[in-house]
């Protein structure tokens, strides 16, 4: 079996439901990959594009989108890659972080790296 790649406008869709029709198939299609008969990954990449979606064009709270994009990561039936990364970074970008730096300083504690940035308040976090 393949794996589909899932873009952002899916997942938006989804979580929004401004469009019924398209919420309904995007529904059938993760129902489809929690019975095992489909594939679904989503990258941090269409993550932290349905992060910018929510807050700047849908004017969602940040609060809300971290809830709504930490439950949808965790699901275990998605391939995540760096799901670990992700799953790490919501108290962060929950607080007002840039979701790239949020995603960034906790890949670099998870790996054990450290962090080349000029940004002072990010660098104090990552020593």
């Amino acid at each position: 079996m393949k794996t589909c790649l899932l873009d952002t406008n899916v997942l938006i869709r989804f979580l929004v439901g401004d469009n019924r029709a398209q919420q309904k198939e995007a529904a059938a299609w993760f129902r489809q990959a929690q019975q095992g008969a489909r594939r679904i990954m989503v990258t941090p990449l269409v993550v932290a594009e349905a992060s910018f979606v929510l807050e700047s064009f849908y004017q969602k709270k940040r609060g809300e989108v971290a809830e709504k994009l930490e439950l949808f990561v965790s699901q275990r039936w998605l391939r995540v890659p760096e799901r670990r990364a992700l799953m790490g970074m919501w108290p962060w970008y929950s607080r007002g972080m840039h979701f790239v730096d949020g995603f960034l300083l906790s890949l670099a504690r998870l790996h054990g790296m450290p962090l080349l940035t000029f940004d002072k308040k990010l660098k104090n976090k990552t020593s």
